[in-house]
């Protein structure tokens, strides 16, 4: 029998890429995949585990699935990734429908484990946070057929103080240049026309494997790929920014002007108790320079509001910082007190309504920084990478550089042209929103 397996992925895009790969294992296997969780024999879910929020989705979503034990064709339930490293004794315990855990450094074990597991054994893999799986296993991309998440590491030796991250993923590791390359040219043959570049921390990378940073020579290298375009970076941590990978950016066409730089806070005492290493000052010197090296450059950032001791003088310096800097892109957190954590035990937690209060300040700030910015680029033509086209409201949709998959806005354009996913069109932008663009296509516009 050729059993059929369904997925859900939740959390991070490194998460995603760990679902690829188990997806690309089990394919080989015979297993047949289907995104039909009622029909699906077996059901595995790809938890986060980082924060509350994230947390009780990967509970709720545990739950739902458990119920097609009853209602629909399920013989196993597998939950994997962040959550079940961390708490995997208690959801086997708490969660009886669940069969087998799997944790963060045992994902590539899935077929055996499901082999396991229909024996009539509990299974639970998990305490192997520090391994690195062999490089080449099959992956399965379950992005659009033009864009791909690009892992260049795994782990995190940042050790901030409201982070679990390197407990549960285990301390940094590069892969090799090479290994990467070989990925990223695999899937420019398969299509992909974009390469979002994702760590937990992009910018420490090849330190541990080399000695020095050496994104900026990774950079240069996949930009020699024939039918890669656009290649996009994500979590730039500001203190290992160099001015080798500002000059990578600012010269090398394909590489998107676009920095995600998870900042979290500007003032410096919370910084410092965040365990951050970088200041204020410091933060603001490094924005100058890359907006004054790098042309048009997209600015995204991630902020905490509400830890531990942020008074209502250090929230107002940080309010005003994002009023003066006006980044491009703005996520806001409220900070959440997680087990395990050096900041869990500080003094000064703040309540929920504090954190509320201060995170609807902070987004409807961010909310007209970004309108102004997107106001500005009325009239100017933009490469807009095609994901669609909507029948009913009869435009086509689609990104600039200056928006990322799944967490950005999108240009809506018309166009006489008949466009198909993953071609780029001109557009001519002659309306802005607050976090999208409606426009024309440009060609067309100018006949």
């Amino acid at each position: 029998m050729k059993y059929r397996i369904g997925v859900v992925s939740l959390g991070c895009a490194k998460n995603l890429v760990d679902t690829e790969v188990m997806l690309g294992l089990l394919s080989k296997e015979g297993f047949t995949i289907t995104n039909r969780a009622d029909s699906a024999h077996i059901l595995i879910v790809n938890t986060c585990g980082f924060i509350e929020s994230a947390k009780q989705e990967s509970i709720d979503n545990i739950l739902d699935l458990a119920g097609y034990k009853e209602t629909g064709n399920c013989k196993l339930l597998i939950v994997t990734g962040c959550l079940a490293e961390r708490y995997q004794d208690e959801i086997i315990k708490e969660i009886p429908e669940v069969d087998a855990v799997i944790g963060t450094g045992n994902y590539h074990e899935i077929a055996d484990v499901i082999n396991e597991t229909f024996k009539g054994q509990k299974v639970l893999k998990y305490g192997n946070q520090d391994f690195t799986p062999e490089e080449g296993l099959p992956r399965l991309q379950s992005t659009p057929s033009y864009t791909a998440y690009l892992k260049i590491s795994d782990g995190c030796d940042n050790f901030c103080t409201y982070c679990i991250i390197p407990k549960l993923r285990g301390k940094y590791r590069s892969r090799t240049i090479e290994n990467i390359v070989a990925e990223a040219k695999q899937l420019s043959e398969q299509g992909v026309k974009e390469l979002i570049i994702i760590a937990q921390d992009t910018t420490r990378y090849g330190i541990d494997l080399y000695g020095e940073h050496k994104l900026h020579q990774l950079l240069n290298e996949l930009c020699e790929i024939d039918g890669v375009k656009w290649i996009r970076l994500h979590y730039c941590y500001p203190e290992d920014i160099t001015d080798q990978l500002i000059d990578v950016i600012a010269n090398q066409p394909k590489v998107c002007n676009y920095l995600d730089i998870p900042i979290q806070h500007c003032s410096n005492e919370i910084l410092k108790k965040m365990g951050r290493r970088g200041t204020k000052e410091q933060l603001t010197a490094l924005l100058d320079k890359i907006r004054t090296r790098i042309s048009s450059v997209t600015l995204r950032t991630s902020i905490i509001v509400g830890f531990p001791g942020e008074k209502e003088k250090h929230f107002a310096e940080l309010e005003e910082f994002i009023q003066v800097v006006k980044f491009d892109r703005a996520g806001v957190f409220k900070y959440s007190q997680e087990e395990d954590t050096p900041a869990a035990s500080f003094e000064g937690q703040l309540n929920d309504e504090e954190k509320q209060e201060r995170y609807e300040r902070l987004m409807v700030l961010q909310n007209s920084i970004s309108q102004e910015i997107n106001d500005s680029k009325v009239g100017k033509i933009y490469d807009v990478l095609v994901e669609g086209y909507d029948k009913r409201a009869r435009h086509y949709y689609g990104r600039t550089y200056a928006d990322s998959l799944d967490i950005d806005g999108k240009a809506f354009f018309t166009s006489n042209i008949k466009l198909n996913p993953g071609d780029f069109a001109q557009v001519k932008i002659t309306q802005a929103k607050n976090y999208d663009l409606i426009g024309e296509s440009y060609n067309e516009s100018c006949k």
